[in-house]
């Protein structure tokens, strides 16, 4: 225990008991082994903390020797009042009535597992780390790509609805020390015709949106005996389809087409090494299936960053996880098998090991990709980019308390050109009192034709001091700085070359039973960047903005700011068309994004940006509205608005981007999706359509049709072509559980 750190009350771990007799897995719990287990109190999270639930719920807990069994029945005083949104894996909007659970495996208070279920039985799984802190507007404090093996039973009734969950225990990965698992545990019940979210254990609303799924809130468990399986699980896939691209000629005169067939065979494999360590590993990977990008235009001068949707990369990519400013950071998945570009290329193989070595947790990757080819018109191939080898091991433990860590990192990047990239880095977080944290980042690169004349060159530091809290007073102090050398092969940078100082400070209240708000914040903050090389002004941001949540669940944000800035190079914003000149700018804008109640079937989200901009003004407004016809249609789309004119150029550009996306769901085993996007800063309508047959997890049979058509084929010399790209994919996987 650290001397600055006050102690905290010992609180009892809540055993749970092992089921003594069998369960009939039908989503009904009323077997004498459920009557044996006392069930869980739940309290009332939202809208007012504290209550005791207005509706009746019983949840229980329980394990054998295979299986995790939690079981809810979930009553009603006017069971028309059950709501089902979606048949939709994965789906977890506000709209439907929903029960599961938050799992903290390793007890480390930073990383959960949820398991989420409806009135009709969809799965939603996710994986959640960093303690659901989030620093970025686009950060999210949980990821849904990530899936499991488990499985879920439901039944109406005329109380209500109930519930039965059975997780493998090999599905799970925990560490078991002098015959005891220690895990974290939070339940919870969502009831959308009353806007009421209650929990287990009580959870108080102190850290904002995420307050509810905070693995080091969550109230510790102990199982005694497990043993647990060691698992062994065979993914093969078959792949077979027909693509089609028109790629410009060697004489940039013309446009030439090019057909083939596709067929693919590939692997995946997982097996338990130890109790609480796994390898993955892969022979010529394919994520056909995985849903396209979302298109965006950038304003800012930031690198765009996209989250990683594959599956291999998802489980415990916490451990990988080694942050550094904003989004940036040493490790970034989507640097293997993509292209600066997006374009995807082939990965030979590769292997993941992931877990805990006593107090250490662990995870180690190494992968190899094909080179990137492109083809002339003349029918030769040339190498775009080598073949590469990827690398990465990292280490990270508990210190001081259990709140605090201590971690390495290093990475390797190595083309079979010879060219190479190695990173390296030490970081920390460490819980000083309360709900203060010290943060502290590392990080040094070095590649090939690089010379370093200095140290700091190759290097990147970061430290901040927060106090996390959204209740009463929060802060942020932090410094960065990025040398001229820097350069994460295996990493994403935000920006580069500069140093930052930022600092915010805000105050967050919790309202009163009879208010209409639930919270609300004000907040001020600073940010100065400079450029390393001569320590000459980059950029001050000042900002200052109120946030608040209604108890009927609206949500909305106000930002205002003032820009003071400065651009060495020119800021290009569509290529030879519109770009800011180098100079400095003073400008001033307004943010502002509201949310409506997520719990109606229809609902939008509404983010604006209007003001100046640079040597100009700005108008930009995004649109997201989601309507649930149904539980078996769902519709959604997207409109993004840019708008910039700098008038004394005599420069302007409005660009839009469309997107729309159905989903229908005839159960939760089959859905037919189709996802379309136009852009017109680039004049391609961009489509993906999707048929999923999912009998059971690991068990998968996909459709996939991919385009990209132009819409201005007479805009460019020589004439577009009708469609950039197309294909149409069959893709099977089936896994053998050995």
């Amino acid at each position: 225990m650290s001397q600055t750190e006050p102690a905290r009350p010992v609180v009892a771990p809540l055993e749970i008991p092992e089921l003594q007799l069998p369960v009939n897995f039908d989503g009904v719990p009323d077997e004498e082994a459920w009557n044996k287990i006392t069930p869980v109190h739940l309290i009332m999270f939202s809208p007012v903390f504290g209550k005791e639930p207005t509706e009746s719920t019983d949840i229980r807990i329980g394990y054998n020797s295979q299986y995790l069994f939690v079981s809810g029945e979930m009553r009603f005083s006017d069971p028309s009042m059950v709501r089902s949104a979606s048949l939709k894996r994965d789906y977890m909007g506000m709209s439907g009535d929903w029960f599961g659970l938050i799992l903290d495996t390793f007890n480390d208070k930073e990383n959960g597992l949820a398991f989420f279920t409806s009135p009709d039985g969809l799965r939603f799984d996710a994986h959640i780390q960093r303690d659901a802190v989030t620093y970025m507007p686009d950060q999210q404090p949980m990821n849904i790509n990530w899936n499991a093996f488990w499985d879920v039973r439901t039944k109406r009734n005329a109380g209500g609805w109930s519930a039965e969950i059975r997780i493998p225990l090999s599905s799970l990965r925990f560490q078991v020390t002098g015959g005891v698992v220690r895990m974290g545990l939070i339940l919870q019940r969502w009831i959308p015709a009353k806007n009421e979210l209650d929990i287990f254990p009580s959870i108080p609303p102190n850290w904002g949106q995420g307050s509810n799924i905070k693995p080091s809130q969550a109230k510790e468990i102990t199982l005694k005996g497990l043993v647990p399986d060691k698992p062994l699980y065979i993914a093969p896939y078959v792949l077979g389809g027909y693509s089609a691209s028109n790629d410009l000629n060697d004489s940039e005169t013309a446009y030439f087409k090019s057909t083939r067939p596709v067929t693919e065979a590939g692997l995946d494999v997982k097996y338990g090494l130890t109790n609480n360590l796994v390898m993955d590993l892969t022979a010529n990977t394919d994520f056909a299936q995985v849903e396209a990008d979302d298109q965006m235009i950038n304003l800012s001068r930031f690198s765009l960053y996209f989250p990683e949707k594959r599956m291999f990369f998802l489980e415990r990519s916490s451990i990988f996880d080694f942050a550094l400013d904003g989004n940036s950071n040493l490790f970034y998945s989507r640097r293997i098998g993509l292209s600066d570009d997006g374009d995807p290329i082939r990965i030979y193989g590769g292997l993941r090991v992931t877990g805990r070595l006593k107090k250490w947790d662990t995870g180690l990757l190494d992968m190899q990709t094909a080179p990137l080819w492109k083809k002339s018109s003349l029918g030769s191939k040339y190498v775009l980019q080598p073949s590469e080898n990827f690398g990465a091991i990292r280490f990270r433990r508990q210190v001081i308390n259990e709140n605090s860590y201590i971690g390495t990192m290093v990475t390797s990047r190595l083309g079979a050109d010879g060219s190479y990239n190695v990173a390296y880095g030490i970081d920390g977080i460490v819980r000083l009192f309360g709900e203060d944290y010290l943060n502290f980042r590392w990080a040094q690169t070095f590649e090939d034709s690089v010379r370093n004349k200095s140290i700091d060159q190759p290097t990147m530091i970061q430290f901040s001091w927060e106090r996390r809290a959204k209740a009463g007073l929060g802060y942020n102090f932090s410094y960065a700085r990025s040398g001229v050398n820097f350069n994460p092969g295996i990493g994403f940078e935000m920006l580069d070359d500069y140093a930052a100082f930022f600092g915010s400070l805000s105050y967050g209240w919790i309202s009163p039973e009879k208010s209409k708000l639930y919270s609300h914040s004000p907040e001020i903050m600073v940010i100065y960047n400079h450029y390393v090389d001569d320590g000459s002004l980059m950029s001050v941001l000042g900002e200052a903005g109120w946030q608040f949540q209604t108890k009927n669940q609206w949500m909305v944000s106000l930002n205002g700011s003032a820009n003071d800035e400065i651009l060495r190079d020119s800021l290009e914003i569509l290529e030879n068309k519109v770009y800011v000149p180098p100079a400095r700018y003073e400008y001033y804008n307004f943010r502002g994004l509201a949310v409506t109640p997520s719990a109606k079937p229809f609902y939008l989200m509404i983010n604006t940006q209007i003001g100046q901009y640079y040597d100009g003004n700005r108008i930009s407004v995004g649109l997201q509205p989601t309507w649930n016809v149904s539980k078996h249609l769902e519709f959604g789309g997207t409109y993004n608005l840019d708008h910039v004119a700098f008038d004394r150029r005599d420069v302007r550009m409005t660009n839009h981007i469309v997107g729309f996306k159905a989903l229908y769901m005839p159960s939760t085993r089959l859905s037919f999706s189709a996802f379309i996007q136009y852009n017109t800063a680039i004049n391609e309508i961009i489509s993906n359509v999707r048929f999923r047959y999912n009998p059971k997890e690991g068990n998968d049979f996909y459709i996939v049709l991919n385009e990209g058509r132009n819409t201005r084929l007479t805009g460019e010399m020589p004439n577009l072509p009708v469609y950039n790209s197309r294909a149409i994919m069959v893709k099977y996987t089936y896994t053998f559980n050995l």
